[in-house]
């Protein structure tokens, strides 16, 4: 594979520019209990410069989600009995990724049948750009073969348990042992972008790899795979490819969080930590 070092950058912005030239874009998460999840990867596409952001969230979890945060507007989903996305929520889905210029799919869903159902179909949207990250890869292994039917623009984001679990359930041979390798064979036999996270994190279409320079192990934090989910979103959003997009935004993702380390240490950092670097990160890139 072809290692790139280079990082992809935005376009300036124009003095006559409105939000709708910084994409729309949609973010499909939560769960009971897992509000947060939602609210950070909101907050984060925010921060990376999406003109619009929307929070599709399940019903009786749409108002804490509101509450957090009031620069982005929330979407309820019908839910099941244990406040997760159900798979009544298809239609709705469907209607709101077309909407957009970019979605993402499951911080804090959890896993479910149901929740199985809205992703399958999302997966055959022709062209929808989406990033699937957390839940959303937990229940993407439980979907036999879903390359096959695969019409959507994917980018996983993976941490090796993730990994290990999206593996299994798609390859008969043993994972193999180095991550380029990994994520490179996930990448072409799937025909995905892969950000393979962890020390070093590892993105690439099959052909091209970056490796990761920023981040620290302070970053090992809830939430903080939430804000990357965000930040990626809203960079597709703004009209980067696939593999810019992730490449930009894992860079800024480390790089806000090695701002971030400096003011509070690594031992404090937290998630909504890195949300507020965000911006001297993209004014460093």
């Amino acid at each position: 594979m072809q290692l790139i070092e280079s990082i992809p950058k935005l376009r300036p912005r124009t003095v006559d520019a409105h939000k709708g030239d910084f994409g729309k874009v949609c973010i499909i998460a939560g769960s009971r209990g897992m509000s947060g999840a939602a609210a950070l990867a909101g907050r984060a596409a925010l921060r990376g410069g999406a003109g619009l952001v929307r929070v599709a969230t399940p019903k009786s979890v749409l108002p804490i989600v509101a509450s957090i945060e009031p620069s982005f507007t929330t979407i309820a989903l019908a839910e099941d009995d244990e406040g997760r996305i159900s798979g009544k929520a298809v239609s709705a889905a469907l209607d709101i990724a077309a909407e957009n210029d970019a979605a993402a799919f499951g911080p804090g869903v959890g896993i479910s049948g149901g929740i199985r159902t809205v992703l399958e179909k999302l997966l055959e949207e022709e062209g929808l750009r989406l990033v699937i990250d957390a839940d959303g890869l937990n229940n993407l292994a439980g979907i036999t073969d879903w390359p096959a039917g695969l019409k959507a623009k994917l980018v996983v984001t993976p941490h090796p348990g993730e990994m290990k679990r999206l593996w299994s359930g798609l390859f008969r041979e043993p994972l193999p042992g180095e991550r380029e390798e990994q994520a490179g064979q996930l990448a072409r036999r799937t025909k995905t972008i892969v950000a393979l996270k962890g020390a070093g994190t590892v993105v690439t279409d099959g052909e091209k790899v970056y490796i990761n320079k920023t981040g620290n192990p302070g970053m090992a934090t809830a939430g903080s795979g939430d804000v990357l989910t965000g930040v990626i979103t809203a960079l597709l959003g703004q009209g980067l490819s696939r593999f810019d997009a992730t490449v930009l935004g894992v860079h800024i993702h480390g790089l806000a969080g090695d701002i971030a380390a400096k003011k509070t240490g690594q031992v404090s950092l937290m998630a909504t930590d890195i949300i507020e670097a965000l911006g001297g990160a993209f004014m460093r890139s």
